[in-house]
C-alpha cells in the first residue's frame, strides 16, 4: 500500500506521516508521498528526522496545479489519498479570504479530479480498495450554545470564511462520491493541539508569548469553548478511518476535552510556571482584547460513531497533553525560533471589521 498525503509538512499532516512511518508494518505500507506547496505554515523541519526513511518521498507541488498532480499520481501510483492540505487559520481568513477559497475549494477540486482519473485507470481489484480520505473541521457546523454536541448529521452552518471554504470542500468530496463513485471517507475534527503546531494558533502562541514574558491576548472575555484533541490522537483516528472506515461515511473526531479559552490559557500559564519559573506568575500577562469578528461561541464533538464503529478513542487527557506540549516547545527552540523570527512574530490577525 502506498499513501499520498497532501499538506504533509503542516501540523496535522506531519503528525499523520509520523504515525504511518513509525507505527505501520513496511509490508503493509510500502511508502508515503508527501505533497506540499511549502506555504508559510509548512515546516519541513517537522519531518527532518524521517526524511531519510526509504518509505518517505516529498513532492513540492501545489494542489491547485492539476497538471502537477497528474504527474505525481502517475509517478507514485498511490493506493490511497489523505487530503489535509488547506489554509486553516480563521483570523487569516478574515484578513484575506481569497487564499482560502482558492486552496480549500479550487485545490480540493483539482485533487479530486486527479484522484478520480487515477482511480478509474486502476485495475478492478485496486479500484475496489482505493480510498480518498478528506480531512475537515467541526467549524463547518457553525456554533453551539451552552448545550448540545455536533454529530455527523448536524446541518452545516459555517460562519467564517475559513469554515465556509472547508464546508465547500466537504460538499465537493461528497458530490464526487455520489456522482462519480469515487470511494471517499471523510472526517471532521475538533481543535487540535500538540508538538509542532505553527505559532499563530492559540496554544503555541500562549506558550511562546508566556516564555518571552509578552502579553497573552485573550479574545473577548475568554468564554468561548472548544473541544481539544491531541494531534497524536487525531493522527491515529485518521489512519483508522482510512483503513477501516466505510466508504461514503463521515466520522467526527473529538478529544472529550471541552475548555473555555481562558481556562486553556490559565492552564498553560500554570504549566509554564512549573516547568520554567519566572519572576512573576504568567497569569499576570493575560490581556483581554477585542473579540474576533463573528467569533463562534462553542464547538463540541460527539465522537460516538468512531468509538463505536471503529474502536478509536483519545488517549491524551488535556492536562497531561498540555504539559507534554509545553515541554516540547521548551525543548525544541530550534524548531520554533526561525518561525517566530522570520515568519510570524505573534502579531494580532483577523481584526478587519
Amino acid at each position: 500500500m502506498k499513501v499520498l498525503v497532501t499538506g504533509g509538512c503542516g501540523f496535522i499532516g506531519s503528525a499523520v506521516i509520523r504515525h504511518i512511518l513509525e507505527s505501520t508494518d513496511p509490508a503493509q505500507v510500502g511508502g508515503v508521498v508527501n505533497v506540499d506547496a511549502l506555504t508559510y505554515a509548512a515546516n519541513p523541519a517537522s519531518l527532518a528526522d524521517l526524511a531519510d526513511d526509504p518509505r518517505y518521498t516529498f513532492e513540492c507541488v501545489d494542489i491547485r496545479d492539476g497538471a502537477a498532480l497528474a504527474r505525481v499520481f502517475a509517478a507514485h501510483d498511490p493506493d490511497a489519498v489523505m487530503h489535509l492540505a488547506a489554509e486553516s487559520h480563521v483570523d487569516r481568513s478574515i484578513d484575506g479570504p481569497a487564499a482560502f477559497i482558492d486552496t480549500n475549494i479550487v485545490g480540493t477540486y483539482q485533487l479530486l479530479e486527479a484522484a478520480r482519473a487515477h482511480w478509474k485507470a486502476l485495475p478492478p481489484d485496486r479500484q475496489a480498495t482505493f480510498r480518498f480520505h478528506h480531512v475537515s473541521t467541526d467549524e463547518v457546523f457553525g456554533t453551539l450554545g451552552a448545550d448540545g454536541l455536533f454529530t455527523e448529521e448536524t446541518p452545516y452552518a459555517p460562519n467564517s470564511p475559513y469554515s465556509a471554504s472547508k464546508a465547500g470542500s466537504d460538499h465537493l468530496v461528497r458530490a464526487w462520491h455520489h456522482t462519480y463513485g469515487l470511494p471517499v471517507v471523510a472526517s471532521n475534527c475538533s481543535n487540535n493541539y500538540g508538538p509542532r503546531q505553527f505559532p499563530e494558533k492559540l496554544i503555541p502562541l500562549m506558550i511562546l508569548n508566556g516564555l518571552a514574558g509578552r502579553p497573552l491576548p485573550v479574545y473577548g472575555k475568554g468564554d468561548n469553548v472548544r473541544d481539544w484533541l491531541h494531534v497524536e490522537d487525531h493522527a491515529r483516528a485518521l489512519w483508522t478511518i482510512l483503513t477501516t472506515g466505510r466508504v461514503g461515511e463521515s466520522y467526527n473526531v473529538g478529544g472529550d476535552s471541552e475548555r473555555r479559552n481562558i481556562e486553556v490559557v490559565e492552564t498553560i500559564c500554570d504549566t509554564l510556571d512549573a516547568l520554567r519559573p519566572a519572576a512573576t506568575p504568567r497569569r499576570d500577562l493575560i490581556a483581554f482584547v477585542t473579540d474576533r469578528p463573528g467569533h463562534d461561541f462553542r464547538y463540541a464533538i460527539d465522537a460516538t460513531k468512531i468509538k463505536r464503529d471503529l474502536g478509536w478513542a483519545p488517549r491524551h487527557d488535556f492536562a497531561g497533553g498540555i504539559r507534554q506540549t509545553v515541554q516540547w516547545y521548551l525543548d525544541n527552540e530550534a524548531w520554533w525560533r526561525p518561525l517566530r523570527d522570520g515568519v510570524y512574530a505573534g502579531q494580532r490577525l483577523g481584526v478587519t471589521a
